[in-house]
């Protein structure tokens, strides 16, 4: 396939020169960096053809100004807003995957690529899932294959034709949710996008126009009213990607088969992917039992992240726990090991990244949905699982567990603990007992001598400081008085100085 109709160069031309945009910003994932300068110059060159049979007056290339950006702060999937606005960019072109999550400021116009496939073979296997499942199948696909989905639906309706149990198949196939986010409120209109990706009318040509709407990954279908979701079958056309463990997280309840197409296989067996589930709920439990929580901020462009920020801190503190807000990028081991004092991490980011193996780290990071389990009071996991944070921002802050005289049992621990209360003294408490029970607090923070104990369990990064046996380089000493300097040693490592002269005597 052509560079040009790969990055789809034409339309991503006619959709700069239709919005009247004069900077605007080229997100490019690790994978198509290589690419980048090659698309830069296509795209000069097709502006200016448009410009040129439209009569506009051409006063050179920096009229249009196009900048690459690569190594984004966090996920490639996301849109980098703020990258884009170092450069004061009016869009945002995104290649490759995307999770699609709404942007927060800027509008911007994905171009998902094309990733090969069989289209005759996928159809096979897609009749054969159908006449065996017994239930009605739904099309879920990754964005890479949407193209492509107009011919997958054309070479199933023929084949039907001369299928035998044609009458008992019912296959519906999900629609991309756009091609185009605007925060302005344009985001409906995509140009024509939809069109060629030739799904935006699959619901409805199965007859579906009312039901339950659900998503995932960028796509969106409805499900008919007196149905539900687990009576169907999902036919996941794509690789093993965090979309498809979203998917398989989020419909846990529905049988899933994924059609690989680089490797023009069916696979059935999806026992590795739900024992992620049994992974995450042991997360809860251990979250349950953690006194000091990080709240991760992994994302500065989805639409409502600093609300769910807020919210987190919010049912944190209102749970009898301390909580510290930490910015540092893409999160992994060696940065989350500076900070020993958490107990759990929470990452608030898009769906498609929020899932981390916490394996190699040394406490485990959870989801906002994990967190309203284990800081909740009352919350029991029922099964059902919600990826995006932005389903969880109508949760009121009234519903938050406050820390309960009665003891809780912990499935980790193996008997009952008692919930910590930073605040220490309740409301009714007398202020000699309040002045009293701060004063305790202070001198044990206070009070950094060696011989010296905290007892009981850190509830702030104060007291778990206090509470270790080195401090840093901070000057414990009690006396005024300068101490004497030492002179160190001098010369090359492979032989000092005072080393040499040894050796000579």
């Amino acid at each position: 396939m052509d560079l040009e109709s790969y990055y789809e160069i034409d339309r991503t031309a006619e959709f700069i020169l239709s919005r009247n945009f004069a900077r605007v910003a080229l997100q490019f994932p690790d994978d198509l960096l290589k690419d980048a300068t090659k698309v830069v110059r296509a795209l000069h060159t097709k502006l200016a053809s448009l410009r040129a049979s439209s009569g506009e007056e051409i006063r050179g290339d920096g009229d249009i100004g196009l900048f690459v950006m690569a190594d984004t702060t966090f996920g490639s999937c996301c849109v980098d807003e703020v990258g884009a606005s170092h450069i004061n960019a009016d869009c945002v072109i995104h290649y490759g995957h995307t999770c699609l999550t709404p942007t927060s400021t800027l509008p911007a116009f994905f171009v998902f690529g094309k990733a090969p496939i069989n289209v005759s073979n996928c159809v096979n296997n897609l009749l054969h899932t159908a006449s065996t499942a017994g239930k009605p199948v739904m099309v879920l696909f990754g964005l890479e294959y949407a193209y492509a989905m107009l011919d997958l639906k054309k070479a199933m309706l023929e084949a039907l034709v001369s299928y035998e149990s044609q009458a008992e198949l019912e296959i519906q196939f999900s629609d991309v949710v756009c091609s185009v986010l605007d925060p302005s409120g344009k985001s409906g209109d995509s140009g024509g996008i939809m069109e060629l990706v030739g799904v935006s009318h699959a619901n409805d040509a199965a007859g579906v126009k009312t039901g339950t709407r659900h998503s995932t990954g960028g796509l969106v279908w409805n499900v008919p009213q007196g149905r539900k979701v687990e009576e169907y079958s999902m036919f996941w056309i794509g690789s093993e990607n965090a979309a498809f463990a979203n998917l398989v997280l989020t419909f846990n309840g529905c049988e899933i088969v994924r059609y690989d197409a680089t490797e023009d296989r069916l696979l059935t067996d999806l026992s590795q992917q739900r024992r992620i589930l049994k992974r995450r709920y042991f997360l809860v439990e251990k979250a349950k039992d953690a006194n000091i929580v990080g709240i991760l901020v992994g994302t500065l462009g989805v639409a409502g992240y600093l609300h769910m920020i807020h919210q987190m801190k919010e049912l944190v503190t209102g749970a009898g726990k301390k909580a510290y807000t930490l910015a540092m990028g893409r999160p992994n081991p060696a940065k989350l090991a500076n900070f020993p004092e958490c107990d759990v991490f929470i990452y608030v980011s898009c769906p498609q990244t929020a899932l981390l193996d916490s394996k190699e780290f040394l406490a485990p990071v959870i989801t906002p949905f994990e967190a309203m389990i284990a800081f909740k009071s009352g919350s029991q996991w029922t099964g059902e699982y919600v990826m995006e944070f932005r389903d969880l921002v109508t949760s009121s802050p009234e519903e938050v567990r406050k820390p309960s005289e009665e003891a809780r049992f912990s499935f980790l621990k193996g008997g009952y603990v008692e919930d910590q209360n930073l605040d220490g003294i309740d409301e009714e408490d007398n202020e000699y007992l309040a002045l009293a029970h701060a004063t305790e607090k202070a001198l044990s923070l206070l009070d950094r001598h060696p011989d010296s104990v905290v007892k009981g369990t850190a509830k702030s990064g104060a007291e778990f400081l206090a509470a270790r046996t080195y401090h840093g380089l901070d000057m414990d000493s009690y006396s005024s008085t300068p101490e004497p300097f030492i002179v160190g040693r001098s010369g090359k490592a492979s032989g000092y100085e005072d080393e040499k002269s040894c050796d000579k005597d």
